[in-house]
């Protein structure tokens, strides 16, 4: 008894995945992240990190909304991936920004603890030696 191969019905089509398919994954992809599982979903989903990457281009370019199922995507033009890098860029500034306010607000509310600690420990009467 021989055996026919993995290919013995001639080589298999090659996985193909619609705008809306990829912006589900990649939104799947970057709640998972948040969990740090973004290894695991890669895998259950059979999908590699590099067609990850493609697609947040793709995506950040505008290019993949509003696309119908079976509309063919190209590369993205020079023009589009600048957009794309720029949009990137912005985000990360923002979250970037986001944190630095937070971080200020934190050290504004400990600045005033203990501005306040300090207060009352001087209008308290120091304890005598005995």
């Amino acid at each position: 008894m021989t055996n026919p191969g993995a290919r013995a019905g001639g080589p298999s089509r090659r996985r193909t995945f619609t705008p809306t398919e990829k912006l589900e994954l990649l939104a799947g992809y970057e709640a998972a992240i948040s969990e740090q599982q973004g290894g695991a979903y890669l895998r259950e989903n059979g999908v590699y990190s590099s067609q990850i990457t493609e697609w947040r281009k793709l995506r950040d370019a505008g290019v993949l909304e509003g696309k119908t199922d079976g509309t063919r995507i190209g590369k993205l033009s020079a023009e589009q991936a600048e957009i794309a890098r720029l949009r990137r860029q912005l985000e990360v500034s923002e979250d970037k920004r986001k944190k630095t306010e937070d971080a200020l607000d934190i050290m504004g509310k400990l600045s005033a603890f203990f501005e306040n600690a300090i207060n009352e420990s001087q209008d308290e009467p120091k304890p005598t030696k005995r």
